[in-house]
């Protein structure tokens, strides 16, 4: 399956490892094998992964950029995502955490990574709920 990649002026991307940077104007350009592709936007530093869901998509985020050990990384994701849903009682995002857990089993990295970003917009409909009973 072919994979279009368009870019802006000066955007970042990984591809398999490296660190690219697009040019001066907006290009685009098509992957024909499997490779591991992520926009600057989807990368979240590991300082920056400060709330569960966060550090739920940095342990698939690790998986799926094949840093380190699969194995330990995998365990830190269970750890992350049964911590989380321990706390959970909204049946549509426990649906969602148990779809997450479904492609990591199929090691469908980046599905569960785009899946996660969704866990982001309910724990901040959560903080703002929060922030608006004070």
């Amino acid at each position: 399956m072919t994979l279009k990649l368009s870019l802006k002026p000066g955007e970042k991307f990984v591809l398999n490892g490296a660190v690219l940077i697009n040019g001066d104007r907006p290009t685009s350009f098509l992957v024909e094998n499997q490779v591991t592709v992520l926009r600057d936007r989807d990368i979240l530093q590991a300082a920056d992964a400060d709330t569960p869901a966060k550090r739920i998509y940095l342990a698939i985020l690790n998986l799926y950029m094949g840093e380190g050990q699969g194995e330990g990384l995998y365990d830190e994701f269970v750890t992350q995502m049964s911590a989380y849903m321990q706390d959970i009682t909204d049946g549509e995002t426990l649906r969602l955490c148990v779809a997450i857990s479904r492609d990591m089993l199929a090691r469908q990295y980046y599905k569960a990574l785009i899946k996660c970003r969704q866990l982001f917009d309910f724990e901040q409909s959560g903080r703002e709920l929060v922030e608006n009973a004070a």
